[in-house]
């Protein structure tokens, strides 16, 4: 018998007990303990209920106050609206809100609903509200461990004063999976700033009182003023950044009843890990794993994989197009139809991106300004792959006349390069990318503009350039399929197959071809042509655990994009190669008309532009 038998037959016993369990209510204490479990994690779990409950009571200033990363007090300070002295006992109670009548559970337009965040905080710990609405005296009334007090008169001009100390003190259990007083107060710092990016018209501070006093301010979100962008980008810039705000695409979109606003940051503008991806539903933050999939799809063509977006999205519809009671703690959503909501955001931010055109981030010429001051480490250098034959053999293709018209018609000295005449068109440094003045090291171009100079990566940007020819010759020609000699059969499991057998026509045009084999088995028919020989078995589970995570797959076309970015990037004019000036005009006036030429296929900028007045800084001369 194994070592553990004893112990299995401890939790399961094969005998009936003498007396049979009775079915018991639960009293109230008990009730509130559990239902505090799921609604409150942490600290920050705390304060994102009770600041979301002084929005939605429509207050116009908020005051977080906290000591200890929340573990002994939490206050919450605001504006709005109040509790009466006659409902605040009402406030205490299970399941007792303002926010919805019962008779429509998906019309939901507020943050809270469920009534459960007050009774769960009163039963975990040390509870006080303070509250007076208008033409009213101010009441308070305390609650500890469940145990709740009278309600009593207080003094208050106007607003809520929520304040929960000790929390967890009547579960001493749960204080053992709290982590350190700095990792919890930057979960609340964290709480608050995804409100304070849903609520810009509301003024946020948020302020650390540990040791007692007034204690320090640690962050502050003025009211912003405007329209709904206006006063979003202000916030964003105070929250995100200036130079979030000097590098984000403004983001509107509409499809079958969803509505997507916000601002995105050029691919140029990254982060190193998915720490500012901000993504609000109806205007509540949520961590959805189809959205933030959605996002991280409309940048695939853009950044490497180390590389993540930036962005800040707010998807609004009608509340019975999408469920928010999933969950207590309410920050996970379901939608009707999710395949309308990940196409929203993949169409919506490339449609942005394309619009930005060649633009590349303003923190490039910052970067590089930097760079001139010696610092210890250097530049990181990227190591080309040998090309296949036939990766060779379009490398040459690209580099032919018929394939690339703005470098074969510039064989002679462009008259652009050359100072108009008196009443002629514009000079060429007038325009974004200027005129060329030199070829610097066989691989960078010099260009002068009215108010400075640009610096471009020749092979860079010519491999932008090259791989948007190849992505726009796919989509209008799609992509040729081979014929398998003998069709591969992928056995799975009938829901699997039937999955992929729905989405066939999808991966007909990417050139994989399937068909049912019964049962749960699929003939896998054709592969893409470019792809060369494939294991057709592992790229169909690869798609289907993508469908799994994401609830959608870009599997096949990440990998048939991948062969065309190494192609362009084989086809693209070497570093090594002296081009004259003509050619250097002709490959920035392609770029000025070739969306995303800012960065190259990893995200990586392909020019950089200098202000003079920069310059001169350099030299000391302003």
């Amino acid at each position: 018998m194994p070592e553990d038998a004893p112990h299995m037959s401890a939790a399961r016993p094969e005998s009936r007990p003498e007396q049979r369990p009775v079915i018991r209510q639960l009293d109230d204490a008990a009730i509130n303990r559990i239902a505090a479990g799921e609604v409150v994690e942490r600290p920050a779990s705390a304060v994102k209920e009770l600041v979301e409950n002084a929005v939605d009571a429509g207050a116009g200033r908020i005051e977080v106050a906290y000591s200890d990363g929340g573990k002994t007090l939490i206050r919450v300070t605001d504006d709005g609206d109040g509790i009466a002295p006659g409902e605040l006992e009402l406030a205490l109670s299970r399941h007792a809100t303002s926010k919805i009548d019962g008779h429509d559970l998906l019309d939901i337009h507020t943050f809270g609903f469920r009534g459960e965040a007050l009774p769960s905080l009163g039963a975990v710990g040390r509870l006080s509200i303070t509250s007076r609405v208008a033409g009213e005296e101010a009441a308070t009334i305390r609650v500890a461990g469940g145990a709740q007090g009278p309600v009593k008169p207080a003094a208050l001009s106007a607003g809520t004063v929520v304040e929960l100390r000790d929390l967890f003190y009547a579960t001493p259990a749960r204080l053992k999976f709290l982590r350190s007083d700095r990792a919890e107060a930057q979960a609340i710092g964290d709480v608050v700033k995804r409100l304070a990016m849903a609520a810009p018209h509301v003024a946020f501070t948020l302020r650390d009182v540990s040791g007692g006093g007034e204690g320090r301010v640690l962050a502050q979100y003025p009211r912003e003023t405007g329209d709904l962008f206006d006063a979003l980008h202000g916030r964003l810039a105070r929250i995100l950044g200036r130079d979030f705000a000097e590098n984000a695409l403004r983001i509107d979109a509409t499809r079958e009843g969803l509505h997507l606003t916000g601002y995105a940051a050029l691919p140029t503008y990254s982060r190193g890990a998915a720490v500012a991806q901000f993504v609000f539903v109806n205007g509540r933050p949520v961590r959805d794993k189809l959205l933030t999939g959605a996002l991280r799809a409309a940048y695939f063509d853009f950044l490497s994989r180390d590389r993540h977006p930036v962005a800040a999205l707010f998807l609004a519809c009608d509340p019975h197009l999408v469920d928010v009671n999933v969950h207590p703690a309410k920050s996970e959503v379901r939608f009707r139809e999710p395949g309308v909501a990940r196409g929203l955001i993949v169409s919506g931010l490339r449609h942005a991106l394309a619009e930005a055109g060649h633009r590349a981030s303003t923190t490039v010429a910052g970067a590089t300004l930097g760079a001139f001051r010696p610092e210890g480490q250097g530049a990181r250098h990227y190591q080309m792959d040998r090309p296949s034959p036939g990766l060779a053999r379009m490398a040459y293709e690209m580099q032919a006349p018929e394939t690339a018209p703005g470098f074969a018609e510039a064989t002679q000295p462009s008259a652009r390069w050359e100072t108009p005449e008196p009443g002629s068109a514009a000079p060429v440094e007038h325009l974004p990318l200027g005129a060329a003045r030199a070829h610097l090291h066989e691989n960078y171009i010099l260009a002068q503009t009215v108010d400075g100079m640009v610096i471009v990566d020749a092979h860079a940007a010519h491999e932008r350039l090259n791989y948007e020819k190849l992505k726009a010759q796919m989509e209008a020609n799609g992509v040729a399929a081979q014929a398998l000699l003998i069709p591969e059969i992928v056995e799975l499991s009938e829901a699997d197959a039937q999955m992929l057998v729905d989405m066939s026509q999808d991966l007909a045009r990417l050139g994989l071809g399937i068909e049912p084999f019964g049962g749960g088995a699929i003939a896998v028919r054709e592969t893409p042509a470019i792809l060369g020989t494939v294991n057709a078995e592992t790229l169909i589970r690869d798609i289907l655990d993508e469908l799994a995570d994401l609830g959608a797959s870009g599997t096949l076309q990440a990998r048939i994009e991948a062969v065309l970015s190494t192609a362009a990037c084989h086809g693209s004019v070497r570093s090594g190669r002296r081009l004259n000036a003509a050619e250097m005009n002709a490959l920035l006036r392609e770029m000025e008309a070739t969306p995303h030429s800012g960065q190259c296929n990893h995200g990586r900028p392909t020019y950089v532009e200098l202000k003079l007045a920069d310059i001169e800084r350099l030299f000391g001369r302003s």
